[in-house]
């Protein structure tokens, strides 16, 4: 008699190596189907990221039809689709990678729960970090707010070693049906801009595993300095690849171990990168408030702009005069991510010389990054904003002038992605403009316009509403 399959669902763990959920599944010496639903959640994601989700998938389509295997695709709240599965397969184990923020945790604990009370094995897996949030405590068994205990409780801690790519998925003797990844239409959100921001992705487990090895061979030397200057590729591009789960944070874990184990010190700054992300979670697990609300409560009563202004406007569009914020704006519009010099640097001015409500920054990033987390992106917010844990202090507001002379100085990333003002502009300046609506008429040839609130301006603006307040 042939085994039942076990269903794999799949959602940020698009891999075949380190992916504990698939292993556990191949090991059963069952018949494993792969499957990827379409629910509610994916509906929400912002166009950038369902490009890249269309991406991703079908790169992995490839990779799983080349062992064997085929991805199932289906529409539909996940344990409808789930249940016609079952029904349709004749599965009784359903296996999955965990996620941690609230709208996924609320739907997966539904989920497990429903299909148990139907008589089913159904079981999720740790994979997206390197620990499970509750499995890290402070000294009085409480959870950490501040990054740097945390940094000093898990850094000695004993990750588990990579697990391999299993030898074999096995089928099952007949195929499910499965939608067709174009009538997802994922694509569509991009609109003219989809094959510009898709020449920018790199997709899939071997290409994010060569990113990390020439990363580790030719730039965490140096990372200390680089990992700053927006100019130099000296970060590893890592973040696009982790939010797909195309590559497993122990396996960066490692390879950065390795690293400083050859001398490498800058490599501990790396391994601290990984853990900030560790961070995010953990405080997205404790408090899932950090995702939708202030953190820090008190910040209820602070006096934020609310509203889409011809300024919050001129920000979105990287047309605010100040050439460091309009450089890391547009950069984000044609490729889908921005380096973290530039997110802090946006997001202080936005919530501070603006005085507008991170909340408004936190859906312009997740509706334009490839590499959108929900826990890092909602924890980076507040930390600029200051009503995060552990965030940047009150009255600490960036001048992007002068991050602009002290990170940029030749100012290769302003001519990299600012076209007005430049006689010969570069051809990824020039992009911004084959992207964005017509209807914000704007012109490659046209003056680089002034600025719309000057930084001097706009830190006195920011600190005078903070003091009396009372913060």
């Amino acid at each position: 008699m042939t085994k039942s399959p076990v269903i794999l669902w799949l959602r940020r763990d698009l891999r075949l190596s380190d992916h504990p959920a698939l292993t556990a599944a191949c090991e059963s010496g069952r018949p494993v189907i792969p499957v990827y639903v379409h629910d509610d959640q994916v509906g929400s994601l912002g166009a950038a990221q369902k490009l890249r989700l269309d991406l991703a998938l079908a790169h992995f389509a490839k990779v799983l039809a080349d062992q064997g295997s085929k991805l199932i695709l289906r529409k539909g709240a996940a344990l409808d689709v789930l249940r016609d599965l079952v029904k349709e397969t004749g599965a009784d184990t359903i296996y999955w990678s965990r996620l941690y923020n609230k709208p996924a945790n609320d739907r997966d604990s539904a989920v497990k729960s429903a299909l148990k009370e139907d008589g089913l094995t159904a079981k999720s897996f740790a994979g997206h970090l390197l620990f499970e949030p509750w499995t890290v405590e402070t000294k009085t068994g409480g959870f950490y707010k501040v990054y740097t205990p945390m940094w000093k409780a898990v850094r000695g801690n004993d990750i588990a070693e990579p697990l391999p790519r299993p030898a074999k998925i096995a089928a099952p003797e007949r195929w499910p049906a499965s939608d067709d990844l174009a009538d997802w239409s994922l694509r569509a959100a991009m609109q003219r801009g989809a094959d510009i921001l898709a020449s920018h992705c790199t997709v899939g487990e071997d290409a994010a595993h060569s990113r990390l090895g020439q990363f580790i061979a030719h730039k965490v030397a140096d990372y200390v300095t680089n990992r700053d200057l927006p100019g130099v590729k000296g970060t590893s591009n890592l973040s696009e690849n982790l939010t797909f789960g195309e590559i497993s944070p122990r396996v960066c874990w490692h390879a950065g171990q390795r690293a400083l184990r050859d001398g490498k010190s800058d490599a501990e700054v790396f391994l601290k990168e990984l853990v900030w992300r560790e961070f995010a979670y953990h405080l997205a697990h404790h408090t899932p408030r950090i995702l939708t609300d202030n953190w820090k409560e008190d910040w209820d009563a602070f006096p934020w702009n609310t509203d889409i202004t011809p300024h919050v406007q001129a920000w979105q569009q990287g047309r605010t005069g100040i050439r460091f914020v309009d450089a890391a704006m547009r950069e984000m519009y044609v490729t889908g991510t921005m380096h973290n010099r530039g997110r802090m640097i946006v997001a202080s001015y936005l919530t501070k010389h603006l005085m507008t409500h991170w909340k408004i920054g936190l859906d312009w990033f997740a509706d334009h990054l490839i590499d959108w987390d929900p826990c890092s992106n909602a924890m980076g917010w507040q930390w600029s904003a200051g009503s995060g844990p552990d965030a940047t202090p009150y009255f600490r507001v960036f001048n992007p002038v002068t991050q602009l002379d002290k990170f940029d100085k030749d100012r290769d990333y302003v001519k990299r992605w600012l076209a007005d003002g430049y006689r010969s502009p570069s051809d990824t300046a020039l992009a911004y403009f084959d992207m964005i609506p017509r209807s914000w008429d704007m012109r490659a040839d046209a003056a680089y316009p002034d600025p719309i609130v000057a930084p001097d301006k706009g830190r006195s603006r920011a600190l005078d509403a903070y003091s009396s307040r009372g913060f």
